[in-house]
């Protein structure tokens, strides 16, 4: 499940040329969709294909509905600092692993997950047991999905200073997809604005993201 960032009453960040960050998310979410149904076995949906705003806690859910075997939201948002460029890949964590990445989901988040796995069972504790595996599990193969995400990308396109980072995004909530949010780069950042303007990078960088996330999925991970 890929999710584009932002849509409809929320442009997200706003490029100081005026390109709006939902414009990249939704161009490169729909490129990367595109090079991923070429490739045999994968099916590759989109929460949002057009400039439309779907809450935070419902693109989980369509993921969760879906039963997706991974969820990667895709942005371009403006950083803290306006000197930070390049590609960086977040994933859950209660505590966020530096003051920039709780900046990020601070400001990315508008609501919150209420949802939980529906577990068949009517024993409670047997019931949060298993809960807890499973949002376990999750969260210990999108760290997996993380580091070979950004080691395979990381020679063909700039990353950000320690690119793998975690922090409590709501759109990686779900307990039971692995999920995680990745920074194509910033709109604040006039570098990183002016390649993600360019509609041949951001078929590069979906193209590269294509090809990592079809070995992860090949991969005993999802074996």
């Amino acid at each position: 499940m890929i999710d584009p960032g932002h849509g409809g009453r929320d442009p997200g960040a706003i490029g100081i040329s005026g390109l709006h960050e939902k414009d990249v998310t939704l161009d490169i979410a729909r490129r990367l969709a595109s090079n991923l149904a070429a490739r045999p076995g994968i099916d590759a949906k989109l929460t949002r294909d057009s400039d439309v705003f779907i809450p935070l806690n419902e693109r989980v859910q369509i993921s969760r509905k879906a039963r997706a075997d991974m969820f990667i939201s895709i942005h371009a948002d403006s950083a803290p600092n306006r000197d930070a460029r390049g590609l960086s890949v977040y994933t859950l964590s209660d505590k966020a692993t530096d003051k920039f990445s709780k900046a990020l989901a601070d400001r990315e988040n508008e609501g919150d997950l209420r949802g939980s796995i529906v577990v068949p069972t009517v024993d409670k504790a047997v019931g949060a047991i298993l809960f807890d595996l499973e949002a376990r599990h999750a969260r210990n193969t999108a760290q997996h999905v993380r580091s070979h995400f950004v080691q395979s990308i990381g020679h063909k396109w700039p990353l950000l200073d320690n690119p793998m980072r975690a922090a409590n995004f709501v759109v990686l909530r779900a307990p039971d997809v692995p999920s995680m949010l990745s920074e194509t780069g910033f709109l604040s950042n006039p570098h990183d604005e002016k390649i993600l303007r360019i509609p041949a990078e951001r078929e590069k960088i979906a193209r590269l993201m294509a090809k990592s996330l079809t070995a992860i999925l090949e991969s005993s991970l999802f074996g």
